[in-house]
């Protein structure tokens, strides 16, 4: 089959990778000159399956109030009267219950691990190179009362198979020896070995120049204007260089995505969740992360890409707003600091944003719609990267009419109807 991409973000490039593999004719639509240039470009670097925890869950409403009064707070709001966000933030406060948080854990859960298998097999086949490090994620604790809160998500990794150990402050320092200098500022840790690192703008390069070897035609510059619709199929896709028509479309377009679906009676409940990264070169490699730390405290991630520390978080409901608010990197820039300070040149440190697409259960939309020859690929939030090839491989064999590895029934956009 002849199919279009739209989106060359980590998820649309890989999904047109695995497809073109599957021995489809696929073209990638884009705005931009290249791949991987807007939410991918500069995200927090790391592949963390274990991680993978919805942001709606227990607690996070009592969590969210007190944030509004902290300096440096993980969760911004800015007073927004739009039905779509109203809409998105009632449907993540109605799943922030036990039984919805585990049900969404599990799910999420799932897709990350098939994609690290994913992953690990595309980087043995290929060689592909974006300076990953396999050398695990450790969680910091602030307080004993975070360390004795991770009971559930203790349980969900356990049911899942998947190995972590919980540390002391000097289990903690072993795992991460730059902190050792700041050790006094934690109580503990949870450390997932498994997990991976890597740049995610080098792997989505990467990626999409194995993908054209193989055929991938990649057209950037392109504006998508509208998806045309006829007899319950999708006929083509409008852009600004005229239409493109194939025998199935997949959308990756990420927090962009509803907009263009909204036309044709779809209704998907992505938000886009903006968050900010610093990138930090390296002076002093003995103090800084060898892998990625993250500070429960702020919600930060704090990792270390080749020469470069990538400190990457928050969550801001500000709508399509692209500032970069001096309090923003203030935020990033104290939690790195009081962790790793000495280890990078915080003067020189690279201030980014980028649009997070969240649903509001934390699990991304993959699969069939309603339109037979429309499938979706989108809402990873904020572990596009970590989901990417297992989402983009469930994806590809769903439009090839395979069945995939692992169970995708519930991942599909039907789930909200």
């Amino acid at each position: 089959m002849k199919i279009v991409v739209l989106g060359a973000g980590v998820i649309g490039v890989t999904s047109a990778y695995y497809l073109a593999r599957a021995g489809h004719e696929v073209v990638v639509l884009d705005r931009q000159p290249g791949p991987a240039l807007e939410t991918s470009y500069a995200n927090a670097g790391e592949v963390s399956p274990g991680y993978s925890s919805p942001w709606a869950a227990p607690g996070i409403p009592v969590k969210a109030l007190k944030w509004l009064f902290m300096t440096h707070a993980p969760l911004v709001l800015h007073p927004r009267a739009d039905f779509a966000t109203l809409r998105w933030m009632a449907a993540m406060l109605a799943n922030c219950t036990s039984a919805r948080y585990a049900v969404n854990k599990g799910r999420m859960v799932r897709i990350a691990e098939y994609s690290r298998e994913c992953l690990i097999a595309l980087r043995e086949e290929t060689g592909i190179a974006y300076d990953e490090r396999m050398q695990g994620t450790l969680q910091v604790f602030r307080t004993q009362k975070q360390l004795d809160s991770i009971g559930k998500d203790i349980e969900v990794l356990a049911a899942d198979g998947v190995p972590f150990e919980v540390l002391d402050r000097a289990g903690c320092v072993a795992a991460e020896p730059g902190l050792a200098a700041s050790a006094d500022h934690i109580v503990g840790g949870l450390r997932l070995p498994m997990d991976e690192t890597g740049d995610c703008f080098k792997f989505t390069t990467a990626l999409a120049a194995l993908a054209a070897e193989i055929g991938v035609s990649f057209r950037y510059g392109t504006g998508i204007r509208r998806l045309k619709a006829e007899a319950g199929r999708i006929a083509g896709v409008e852009t600004d260089s005229g239409d493109v028509a194939a025998d199935a479309y997949v959308v990756a377009l990420g927090s962009y995505a509803p907009a263009l679906l909204a036309p044709l009676g779809l209704s998907l409940p992505v938000y886009p969740v903006k968050g900010y990264s610093l990138t930090v070169p390296i002076v002093d490699a003995a103090r800084a992360p060898v892998s990625t730390v993250m500070d429960e405290t702020y919600k930060v991630a704090i990792t270390r890409l080749g020469e470069c520390i990538r400190v990457g978080g928050l969550a801001e409901i500000a709508g399509f707003n692209l500032d970069l608010p001096a309090a923003r990197r203030a935020t990033l820039e104290h939690s790195a600091r009081d962790l790793f300070g000495a280890a990078g040149n915080w003067e020189q440190a690279q201030f980014w944003t980028g649009l997070r697409p969240m649903t509001p259960d934390g699990t991304p939309v993959i699969g069939p719609t309603r339109y037979t020859n429309l499938f979706l690929n989108g809402g990873h939030g904020t572990l596009g990267w970590t989901m990417s090839c297992g989402s983009a491989r469930v994806l590809a064999d769903l439009v090839s009419g395979h069945r995939p590895a692992i169970a995708a029934e519930d991942l599909a956009i039907a789930r909200y109807a």
